[in-house]
């Protein structure tokens, strides 16, 4: 008698911000994806996880339900609205949200956001005009500190502080690159920090011969 293959194991999910917050959120209840979308705004989610294209949410949770670790609840039905699926956690959805968690929360990744990138390469700009360009962006993360501060205010006292602990992480990263734009500024207005054309090149002609005189 040939024996039965074995039955195909269900494919495994890459670990990601949105596929975290969709098996948290359903940790709460069952919802289908504009209501799992609508309570990540409400719940102040979209500030550190990417969920304005709801396109990219819809394939979470696709790439979830092949995995296994959500299931189809019910499928609604209104003459007002489309159809909408409602999906549930399921017990191994359950545990690869505590395993990724604690992941995540332990364990820092390397990361690469586009700001230190530009900055590695600032050079290419002259002094005043990079001055100019962080003076900006000082300026919109001055707003965004004071939107967290607001946000932090509103809420204390209302929701338990380990609801708020993502705001005041982005409080605490806000103010701290904040200081650092308006000391980078102010050095690059006294003139305290610059460099010239001659100058770097200078310095690639002396980093190419190290080079060429290493064993």
């Amino acid at each position: 008698m040939t024996p039965e293959p074995p039955a195909p194991s269900a494919p495994t999910v890459r670990p990601s911000p949105l596929a975290l917050t969709v098996l948290a959120m359903l940790a709460y209840e069952p919802l289908h994806p504009y209501r799992m979308q609508r309570l990540m705004q409400l719940w102040g989610k979209d500030r550190v996880v990417n969920v304005g294209q709801r396109a990219n949410l819809y394939k979470t949770i696709k790439r979830l339900l092949e995995a296994g670790l959500v299931a189809v609840r019910q499928t609604e039905r209104d003459h007002q609205y489309p159809e909408r699926t409602v999906y549930e956690l399921t017990e191994a959805g359950a545990r690869q949200s505590r395993a990724w968690l604690t992941e995540m929360l332990a364990a820092p990744r390397a990361e690469f956001p586009e700001f230190p990138a530009a900055l590695s390469f600032v050079m290419l700009l002259e002094p005043d005009a990079a001055r100019q360009v962080l003076a900006a962006r000082a300026g919109l993360v001055r707003q965004d500190l004071s939107a967290l501060e607001t946000d932090l205010a509103e809420n204390a006292g209302v929701l338990p502080r380990v609801t708020v602990l993502e705001t005041e992480y982005l409080r605490a990263v806000t103010a701290a690159e904040l200081g650092w734009l308006d000391i980078v500024t102010e050095e690059l207005a006294a003139g305290t920090l610059s460099w010239s054309e001659e100058e770097l090149t200078a310095a690639v002609v002396d980093d190419t011969a190290d080079e060429a005189e290493a064993p």
